[in-house]
């Protein structure tokens, strides 16, 4: 096998790394961030409804919480990467149309058609990230909590509270973090 060897410019790798799977600093940030705090909800609900005393099950809290923050924050960096690109698809016509009313006419006389779609592609990358951070919170942590209310309110009223908490909270959590890996083409 051939040694790799980088044939492609800075503009290029940096467009590739865009696209790619790997978050950056900041999304990575914002992702834990969010899935700590939606992990977090569960607390009040086991201590206020189901009275789990928080002192007395702070170890059991603490691990749930983290365990379901993982993988909740999995789960959004799967469903951002897949929203991603669907996003950046239908916003192209879009963008296009922005950036070229955005131009005068004569700054879009003296701006290559390389430049222009090379502005058009970075501000569609720029848009399809936000919205695609943003669309992943929000449907993953519907899921997460849809699930946990479910599995700890029907599926599972009959147990004492903290088996409750601990099969709704894993099952809640694997099963979000399941479906993001799953792809629908």
């Amino acid at each position: 096998m051939a040694p790799k060897s980088s044939n492609f410019s800075k503009e290029e790798e940096l467009l590739l790394q865009d696209f790619g799977r790997d978050l950056s600093r900041k999304s990575s940030v914002i992702f834990y961030v969010h899935a700590l705090f939606v992990s977090a909800i569960p607390l009040w609900l086991f201590n206020r409804i189901h009275q789990m005393e928080m002192l007395d099950n702070a170890i059991l809290f603490v691990i749930g919480t983290i365990f379901s923050a993982y993988f909740v924050a999995l789960a959004y960096k799967n469903n951002k990467f897949e929203l991603k690109h669907k996003i950046a698809q239908k916003r192209s016509d879009g963008v296009a149309a922005e950036l070229n009313a955005k131009m005068s006419e004569t700054e879009s006389k003296k701006i290559s058609k390389k430049e222009k779609d090379e502005r058009i592609l970075w501000r569609k990358n720029e848009i399809a990230e936000a919205e695609s951070m943003q669309l992943a919170v929000f449907y993953t942590n519907s899921l997460f909590l849809i699930l946990l209310i479910l599995s700890s309110f029907f599926f599972f009223k009959s147990y004492s509270p903290m088996p409750n908490y601990i099969i709704s909270m894993v099952g809640a959590s694997s099963i979000t973090g399941l479906l993001s890996t799953s792809s629908q083409k």
